[in-house]
Order: structure tokens, then C-alpha cells, then sequence
């Protein structure tokens, strides 16, 4: 592989206008070799060039010599192209190259290369002196945290040991700076810098080098963040008193939750840190081999020169974030690993997901199952001319809905792997996005081969259904057949919840905690991945209705007769109202918790867009359960302000598109796919995906099933789903990499008086 495509997949996507711009310094030197092989320049210097030499030698400029007096190699000075200055300005340092072969023909082209390769050093070397610096702050930040966990750990264990701590006097050993590494200290009273005596406590495992703090001394500077102590953070955060927000539960439940935020908290900082060094690695790399083609094209040694600058520079010599990490290494195989590294070192370095071959033979041998199964399944019905029985309008009316259910799920699992395929495409981070667990996300494959899995196990159930005459002995329809359904989705339930450690545990276990929070809404903090997965189940009404009515045709016995008496019965019409509002009711209860901790308008605006959903949907339904012209007026204006309203919300704040003054007309300034008719097609798709409820309400005299055409304009809304998918963590991507916003927060547990933001 090329240098440029390895240093473009090694970039972190978010700080991709961070890095050293490869490409266009490639551009500068193609032009500097069209020059060089138009005027075949001999490579000997000039008597020109001589006397200048000689006459910055004379007058002090001696370009031997670095910034700091060390001398270069003292032969050959003639044929030095460049000389670089660090000039001071603003507290910090920027490089300026001076070409010195300004006489030769096409100076000018290798002028404006050092002067674009010194806009890029000076670029990256203040982009990296600014994360450092920001590194440095949240370590201090991890300290207090240290500070705040080993007083509260000394605190729990006295409590277990029945010991009035608030009255005793020994004093408790808290790290200075725990991310200095911590040792065991002796069980001698020790000298403290200030002159004090550190009195150690009886338990010696406890003590370590450290400042003089009683326990509650310690506490009583930090407050502990209310959502370890509640799990339903708004109940606090409206309810709790002023009294309950000083105290602290010194339980072991407690202790454990706070060691595992930490924790989390630590691995995301050293992910911070390994990405800041690979940074440093790959740019000062980048300089090299930019600098190495420059000395084959022009036949000149201008590289070691300034690659002696670069390796001076802030990015190129500073070796705090190394020294960091050693650091946290240190306190995190101490406090979070009972000092086993290879234990520690494991969860600091987390292996990178390998793609499995069994993964590739399992979807490749599942999609072929499913091809055959549906191949299979059309013969069927045209071998028995099932279409032409009169079992099937009954087959219809109670099945049909009944295998549907598994086609909206495998079509919305398809659609999402295509979208995971095109963001990995097209470098649109993801899994940072959603906040998954390094290396514990689904790619596309992992996927398909569910998906493909669920298919062919609902086909199969689906072949050995379709019997359309009920058996005259008995006077009913096979009951193991007609289980089969039941017996798939209680199936899928079980592994769904499965607690063992097969098909991908972490991501089912993720997709279950986050619905709990949708189902849970207002009571968490809404973060990106609650409202996405709210989005995705407002496309999937109808499968929400399918489940109410396998709970009817089940738990009734409709099933042994094939009958369908759901429709007709009222509590089953009420709940089929609540179920479909259940999605965009939950949408909008977190509009309202985001606006209310955001204080952001839009968030307002975007639940009016859910209410008028509601309403539209609520008509809707009333329209098709019972048809009469005023439900349709109601249903048209509802669903038109819905539709109306939804359109130019997906096309303008979720995928940021139709800005006038863009770049790019009518689309804008950052576009990931290089096709622009893939937007305008996008844009129109939508619109027309928008408005298939239309159906619903015109009564278009199709010749279908009136449950075939719920299904094909569910199948649509999915589809749509999946588009608006793409493009909506696409323009999420480009806002992160506006803001050079490459790491999820991780809320800490404790935090001081002056800082309550800091609470989740």
C-alpha cells in the first residue's frame, strides 16, 4: 500500500484537517518535476550561489548552525537549499524556510512548496501543543478523581469494620498525584515536603506517598455525582432536596459503581492519548517522506535539514503524552487491575476486531438459503396454484400479518449493514458516534449474517405453513405448523436476552440498555444513540402492531381455526391506537428532557414535529378502522402539516442540506460522497418515501391485498429509515470534525462545588 492511502486510513476522521496535507504537498512536487525536466537543470551550484553562501558565512548566517548552535555536517554547505528559522511570536513558535536557490529557473515552485510545508508544520505543531495541553488539564482532573476514590474506599472499609471514622484522629494517605504511579509505603512515619509529619493509619496497604488528609477532610471538598446514587437521574435532579445532594451512601454498591466509572474514564483517556502519540508519529512520518520525494525530484539534501526542524519542533521532541501514559499504566494496573498488567494492559489496549472467516461462510451460506428458500417458495405457489384457493384471503387476513413481522425486521437489519458498509466507506466514525465499546461494534458482515440467518428461518417457517385447507378430521389447521411463527419470535426474544457470552453479547446487551432508555424517556439524559434508536422505532409502527397481534391471535386460540377476530374486538382497537403512538410519544418526551437541559429552541420545535406525528397517525388510524368523510378531512390536513414539517426537518437540520449560499448549490460545503446527484436523489427519494401514506387515505383501487399494501408502505417508511440513516450520521460526522470532536465524555463520579456542570 501507497504511503498516502495508509496515512489517510490511520487518520482519526474527526482531525482529518489536523493532519499534514499529503496530497496537495504531492501536487507541489509533480509541478516541481514538470519544471525540473523542462529546464534539465545541472545539479552543480552556481557561482551565484557560492557568494551567497560565503557572504551568509561572513555575516553571521551560517547555515551549519540550528537554533541552538549545534553544527551540521561541514562538508558540502554549497549545495544547501533551505534554511529554517523558528521565529517567537504569541508565545509560541512558527517556522519559516528560506529557499536559497532562488536563482535557478522554477524557484518559484519550490518557494511556494516550503511555504505551503511550513503553513503545515506550524499547522500540526500548534493542533498537537493544544491537545497536549488539554491532555494535561483532564489529568489533573483524574487525579482529584484518585484523590476522591481512595478516601471514599478507606471511608466504605471503615464503616465495615464498625469504626466511628468521623471521631477518630488518624489521618488518611491520599495520592499527590495518582497519576504518578503509586508505591507501598513503609510503615515508618515519614517527613512531608511542607515539614509536617505524615501519621500513617494501621493498615499499611492503604498508605502512599502522599499529602496529609483525614477522609472526611477529602469529602468534604467533592460531592458525589447524583447518577450513582439514583438510577433515574431526572428523579434527582427534580426531586431531591438540597441535604440529599451534600450526602453520600458509603455502601459498597457505591464503591463499585464509582471504581468502574473511573475506570471507564481512565480507558478512554489513555484511547485519548495513544490516538495523540500515533498523531505525533504519523505527521512527523509524513514530513519525512514528503521531504525524501522532494530530494529525489530536485537531486538536492535539503531533507536531513529540515527534518532536523521537525524533530526540534513541539510535536516532533516533546515526550509528555508518552510520559503520560506511563504514568496512567502505572495507577491503572494498580487501583484497576490488582496490579496484574497483562490483566491491565488488556483493558488499556484492547485488541482490534479481526474479521472472521466463519462470519463470511456463515452469510455467504445463509443468503444462499435464503435465495433457494425464496426460489422454493414461489414454485410452491405456483406448482398448488395456492393464489386461485379459497383459503387465501383467510390466509391473508391471519397469517399474512403474522410472517410480516420478520420481514420488517430482516429488511431494517439489511438496510442498516448497507449503511454500515458506506460509512466505513466513506470514513464516517460510527462507532464513536454511537458510543460503542473499542472493538466490540458490528461491521456490516457480522450483520448480513444475522440477517440473512432470521431469513431463512422465517422462510423456512413460512414453506411449512402453507396449507390452505384445514384437515377434515379434525376440523382444525396443524397446530405445529401454525406454532411456527410463535415458536420463531419467542426464539429470537430468548437470544436477544440471552446472558452467555455468544452472538455478539455487548452489541445486544448495548441495543437493550438503550431501549430501555427510550422506554424510559424523560427520566436519562437523551445522548445521540437514545434518539437515534427512538427514530428507528418510529419506523417500525407496523412491526410494533404485528407484535400486539400475535398476543391476540395466540393468547385468543385464533390460530387453530386461522380466524382473525382481532379487528372486532375494542380493547384490541384501543391498544392498536397505543402502540403506534408509543414510538413517536417516547420521541417526543425526549425533545422535552433535551430542551429542558440544553435550553436549545430547536429541540421545542423538533418535539411539535412529533405531536403533529402523533396526531396524524392517531387520524390515520381512525380513518382505516372506520371510514367516514370527516376522519378523512382530519386525517389529510394532519398527515399533510406532518409530512410538510417532517420533510424539511430531515432535509435541512438533519441532514444539513438546501443551503443557498453553500459550496455546493443548494447542498453544503462538506459533501463525503464526491457524487452530487446522490443528495438531489436522496433529497427526492425521501419526499416521495414521505408521502406514502397518501394510500391510506385516497383509496386507490389497487388490485392488492389491503394487507399487502400495509406492508409495502411499511417496507417503504423502512427504506426511507435507512436513507435518512446515512446521510443523518454523515452530517453528525462533519459537525464532530468542525469541532475536532474525536472522544465521547465520560461523566465522573465525584465533583467540586465549583464545577456541578460536570454532573450527567
Amino acid at each position: 500500500m501507497k504511503f498516502g492511502k495508509e496515512f489517510a486510513s490511520q487518520m482519526v476522521p474527526e482531525w482529518q484537517a489536523a493532519y499534514v496535507d499529503y496530497s496537495s504537498l504531492k501536487k507541489f512536487l509533480k509541478e516541481i518535476h514538470g519544471v525540473k525536466q523542462k529546464y534539465r537543470q545541472p545539479d552543480t551550484p552556481t557561482r551565484l550561489q557560492r557568494a551567497l553562501t560565503l557572504y551568509r558565512s561572513f555575516s553571521g548566517l551560517d547555515p551549519r548552525r540550528n537554533k541552538g548552535g549545534s553544527s551540521f555536517d561541514d562538508h558540502d554547505v554549497e549545495n544547501q537549499a533551505i534554511l529554517v528559522n523558528s521565529v517567537r511570536g504569541n508565545g509560541s513558535g512558527k517556522y519559516e524556510t528560506t529557499f536559497l536557490m532562488v536563482a535557478e529557473e522554477g524557484a518559484e515552485y519550490e518557494q511556494e512548496f516550503f511555504k505551503k510545508l511550513d503553513n503545515e508544520l506550524n499547522k500540526v505543531d500548534k493542533f498537537y501543543r493544544s491537545k497536549v495541553k488539554e491532555v494535561m488539564a483532564e489529568a489533573e482532573t483524574l487525579t482529584n478523581q484518585m484523590h476522591a476514590l481512595i478516601a471514599f474506599r478507606i471511608k466504605v472499609d471503615k464503616l465495615q469494620e464498625n469504626f466511628d471514622v468521623s471521631g477518630s484522629n488518624d489521618k488518611i494517605m491520599v495520592p499527590m498525584n495518582a497519576l504518578q504511579g503509586t508505591t507501598e509505603s513503609d510503615n515508618d512515619a515519614k517527613q512531608s515536603s511542607n515539614g509536617c509529619l505524615e501519621i500513617q493509619e494501621e493498615n499499611p496497604k492503604k498508605v502512599v506517598s502522599s499529602i496529609r488528609l483525614a477522609p472526611q477532610e477529602v469529602l468534604n471538598h467533592v460531592k458525589l455525582n447524583q447518577a450513582i446514587q439514583a438510577p433515574f437521574s431526572a428523579a434527582k435532579v427534580y426531586c431531591a432536596s438540597n441535604t440529599n445532594k451534600t450526602q453520600m451512601n458509603f455502601s459498597k454498591d457505591n464503591l463499585k459503581k464509582i471504581q468502574n466509572q473511573l475506570k471507564q474514564a481512565f480507558i478512554e483517556f489513555y484511547y485519548k492519548l495513544r490516538l495523540l502519540k500515533n498523531y505525533s508519529f504519523l505527521n512527523v512520518l509524513a514530513f519525512s517522506k514528503i521531504m525524501k520525494k522532494y530530494d529525489k525530484i530536485t537531486s538536492r539534501r535539503a531533507s536531513k535539514y529540515y527534518m532536523r526542524t521537525v524533530d526540534d519542533s513541539y510535536i516532533g521532541n516533546s515526550d509528555e503524552v508518552t510520559k503520560l501514559m506511563e504514568r496512567v499504566e502505572a495507577t491503572f494496573i494498580k487501583h484497576f487491575s490488582n496490579s496484574n498488567r497483562s490483566k491491565g494492559m488488556n483493558q488499556l489496549r484492547p485488541k482490534s476486531k479481526k474479521e472472521r472467516h466463519s462470519t463470511s461462510f456463515g452469510t455467504g451460506f445463509f443468503a444462499g438459503c435464503t435465495a433457494a428458500l425464496i426460489l422454493a417458495l414461489v414454485l410452491i405457489i405456483h406448482a398448488r396454484n395456492i393464489l386461485d384457493k379459497e383459503g387465501r384471503v383467510q390466509y391473508m387476513e391471519s397469517m399474512f400479518p403474522v410472517y410480516s413481522l420478520f420481514g420488517f425486521m430482516v429488511l431494517h437489519m439489511l438496510m442498516h449493514a448497507g449503511n454500515i458498509y458506506f460509512w466505513r466507506r466513506y470514513r464516517v466514525n460510527y462507532s464513536f458516534i454511537f458510543g460503542f465499546k473499542q472493538g466490540t461494534e458490528l461491521g456490516f458482515r457480522e450483520v448480513l449474517f444475522l440477517s440473512f440467518g432470521l431469513a431463512t428461518l422465517a422462510l423456512i417457517s413460512v414453506v411449512s405453513n402453507l396449507d390452505m385447507e384445514m384437515d377434515p378430521k379434525t376440523g382444525d389447521y396443524k397446530a405445529l405448523t401454525e406454532l411456527l411463527p410463535l415458536s420463531l419470535l419467542l426464539l429470537v426474544i430468548i437470544v436477544l436476552l440471552c446472558p452467555f457470552n455468544i452472538l455478539y453479547r455487548s452489541s445486544r446487551f448495548f441495543l437493550l440498555r438503550t431501549s430501555f432508555r427510550c422506554i424510559c424517556a424523560p427520566l436519562y439524559k437523551v445522548k445521540f444513540q437514545d434518539f437515534y434508536l427512538a427514530d428507528q422505532f418510529t419506523s417500525e409502527v407496523q412491526a410494533f402492531r404485528s407484535v400486539e397481534y400475535y398476543i391476540c391471535h395466540y393468547g385468543w386460540g385464533d390460530f387453530k381455526l386461522r380466524q382473525n377476530t382481532c379487528k372486532s374486538n375494542d380493547i384490541f382497537n384501543t391498544f392498536y391506537f397505543i402502540v403506534a403512538v408509543v414510538p413517536y410519544w417516547s420521541r417526543l418526551l425526549q425533545c422535552v428532557r433535551r430542551f429542558h437541559d440544553e435550553k436549545d429552541p430547536m429541540q421545542g420545535y423538533n418535539g411539535l414535529k412529533y405531536f403533529l406525528t402523533i396526531v396524524a397517525l392517531c387520524t390515520r388510524t381512525a380513518y382505516g378502522l372506520d371510514r367516514g368523510t370527516s376522519w378523512k378531512a382530519v386525517a389529510w390536513t394532519f398527515s399533510a402539516m406532518a409530512a410538510l414539517y417532517g420533510t424539511y426537518w430531515d432535509l435541512v437540520v438533519d441532514w444539513g442540506l438546501l443551503q443557498r449560499r453553500s459550496k455546493n448549490r443548494w447542498l453544503r460545503d462538506k459533501l463525503l460522497i464526491p457524487y452530487k446527484s446522490v443528495y438531489f436523489g436522496a433529497m427526492v427519494l425521501n419526499v416521495l418515501l414521505r408521502f406514502a401514506w397518501l394510500q391510506t387515505v385516497l383509496d386507490l383501487s389497487l388490485s392488492l391485498h389491503r394487507e399487502t399494501l400495509i406492508a409495502i408502505v411499511a417496507s417503504l417508511e423502512i427504506i426511507r429509515r435507512g436513507i435518512w440513516n446515512f446521510f443523518r450520521l454523515e452530517n453528525e460526522h462533519l459537525n464532530n470534525v468542525g469541532k475536532f470532536r474525536a472522544f465521547k465524555s465520560v461523566p465522573l463520579p465525584f465533583y467540586n462545588d465549583e464545577d456541578e456542570d460536570r454532573i450527567d
